[in-house]
């Protein structure tokens, strides 16, 4: 499992593990029931403090993308299809309003953008 972590992101460390966590999880990487590293583990090849990898399993437990068992270690969640569309649902909708900011400051109506989502959705 490879974590690129960026100290110029304005993301916080522990925001950073859980985002590429959750992303190997909706590809695929990560399947049902695989183990993850300790959170010790994790720290020292992060060179991150304890502390910042607790919270991003704690965050991840929450979210529902992984369970942690006691003295056994934390697991990848088995995931339902209804939970992997509302995450990427949530993921589509906080994309589209980066969009409507960015079209509204730029002049471009709804209704072009509209067009632009249709043609590109055709392509792929």
């Amino acid at each position: 499992m490879e974590i690129i972590l960026s100290n110029s992101s304005s993301k916080p460390i522990y925001e950073q593990i859980v985002l590429q966590i959750k992303e190997m999880i909706m590809n695929g990487e990560l399947k049902a029931n695989d183990p993850l590293p300790s959170m010790r583990k994790l720290a020292k090849d992060l060179h991150v403090s304890i502390i910042t990898t607790q919270r991003a399993y704690d965050e991840l437990s929450k979210d529902g993308f992984i369970h942690v068992i006691p003295a056994k270690g934390a697991f990848v969640s088995e995931q339902n299809k209804d939970f992997i569309r509302e995450e990427n649902l949530r993921r589509i909708e906080k994309q589209m309003e980066e969009i409507c900011i960015l079209a509204k400051q730029t002049g471009i109506t709804k209704e072009e953008i509209e067009e632009l989502l249709h043609l590109v959705y055709e392509e792929n």
